[in-house]
């Protein structure tokens, strides 16, 4: 078993998955079921084997179902803590400011519906060396399993944008990023916000350092990801 590593993951499970109903019209995405077992069960596996053993799950839809289901983790390896959107949707920005105090002072960010088979302790080594306030995971996709939405050049993100298209956009946010939590101590607390806009004040502040990876990433977020995110595990090609 590797050495754990000592820096904890928020995976943002908060969101609404209006794409998959009408499965999740009854159950939050963590639940939907993929290869026998509820989505979050292969998540937190893929953490533990590759070191991560503290978690934050920043829930907010049917997120009680979550933790009546999923507890402290102990059945799974890991320690979960719950951070909770509350009477209102605050967004992937607002629910890390939320979770801050269960995070310390720099934590990884992982979506509630990524699948990635990538070694974690190579991308926070890189972090800690580039000293920069952000880290975003990128690959090259060329507009292949989603619509590319990074400029990536030199080893430094130039330009990161969800809305407007680039022809020199090759890459893709890979859904893994590294934080040190002062980079939202501009917000308020219970202010709703993205954490794209985060990330493009990073880029503009060249305070966001980029990491490329070979593996291309899995997601269930969708009918289509949801299939094939079911062969890949059926298949046992992910160690």
């Amino acid at each position: 078993m590797r050495k754990p590593l000592d820096i904890p993951i928020a995976i943002l499970a908060g969101g609404l998955a209006t794409r998959l109903r009408p499965i999740t019209e009854k159950i939050p995405k963590s639940l939907v079921p993929v290869a026998g077992k509820p989505f979050l069960a292969h998540q937190l596996e893929l953490l533990r084997v590759r070191g991560i053993k503290r978690i934050v799950l920043c829930i907010g839809y049917l997120g009680e179902m979550i933790q009546k289901d999923f507890g402290d983790g102990s059945a799974y390896g890991v320690h979960l803590d719950y951070s909770f959107d509350g009477p209102k949707l605050l967004g992937t920005g607002g629910a890390l400011k939320r979770a801050l105090p269960k995070l310390g002072d720099e934590f990884f960010v992982l979506y509630g519906d990524s699948y990635l088979p990538i070694q974690y302790r190579p991308i926070a080594e890189f972090f800690q060396l580039s000293r920069k306030l952000g880290l975003m995971t990128v690959y090259r996709n060329e507009g292949l399993y989603d619509a590319s939405n990074v400029v990536f050049a030199d080893g430094e993100i130039k330009v990161y944008d969800k809305k407007v298209k680039l022809p020199e956009m090759r890459h893709i946010d890979y859904g893994l990023s590294l934080f040190k939590s002062s980079v939202f101590d501009a917000y308020s607390a219970d202010q709703p916000f993205d954490l794209a806009e985060v990330m493009g004040r990073l880029v503009r502040e060249k305070q966001l350092a980029g990491y490329e990876v070979p593996e291309r990433f899995y997601e269930m977020g969708s009918p289509a990801g949801l299939m094939e995110l079911e062969e890949l595990i059926t298949s046992g090609r992910v160690k």
